[in-house]
């Protein structure tokens, strides 16, 4: 989504604007049988923080191993996203893959994210340790699993977006910049 910010107050890259990947992974959601309120909750957080432009893909998947690493695939390499955020398959269930398929298409993982997660979802919820939240790299991509609940993703982003921006500039992705009065993103020197 281009926030409509006048494009000569931000700093772009050669690359053009940040892309922002929101993959709503759910069968239901994926077969049209209810209207899909992460990913809404997703694009909501980032309207309200991330300062400079970018751009929205967003994309519905069902549940499943193949189903995740191709869609993260695709959003990463073929749509030329510098973050992808992921909604749901992070719980015990059978169908709940998101984790093993982010895997397959990782290089790197950074398990401090799913840590964070973790321990401010056990502030509101005893049921937090069966979460399965993970994060890691592809290339210059970085690909954040969150729960499937908008509250829940709304917590575990206030949580760990502070680093996002930082690890963006990391891996060589496109910068993004945030609203310091939603969010303190931490930066060297900054």
């Amino acid at each position: 989504m281009n926030r409509g910010r006048n494009l000569d107050d931000v700093a772009v890259d050669s690359r053009g604007l940040a892309r922002v990947g929101i993959l709503v992974i759910s069968d239901r959601a994926s077969r049209g049988d209810y209207q899909d309120e992460s990913g809404k909750a997703i694009n909501n957080f980032l309207n309200r923080t991330v300062r400079s432009n970018w751009i929205a893909v967003m994309k519905i998947v069902p549940d499943g191993i193949d189903s995740v690493a191709n869609a993260l695939v695709e959003m990463s390499d073929s749509e030329d996203c510098d973050l992808v955020l992921t909604t749901g398959g992070t719980g015990p269930s059978p169908r709940d893959l998101t984790p093993e398929g982010t895997r397959m298409v990782i290089t790197r993982e950074l398990e401090g994210f799913g840590e964070m997660m973790r321990r401010v979802s056990l502030e509101q919820v005893p049921t937090a340790i069966l979460s399965r939240q993970t994060a890691g790299t592809r290339g210059r991509c970085l690909i954040v699993n969150l729960p499937g609940r908008p509250s829940a993703i709304d917590v575990c982003l206030n949580a760990v977006f502070p680093a996002i921006p930082y690890c963006l500039d990391l891996i060589g992705a496109r910068p993004i910049e945030v609203n310091p009065d939603v969010c303190h993103a931490f930066r060297p020197g900054a």
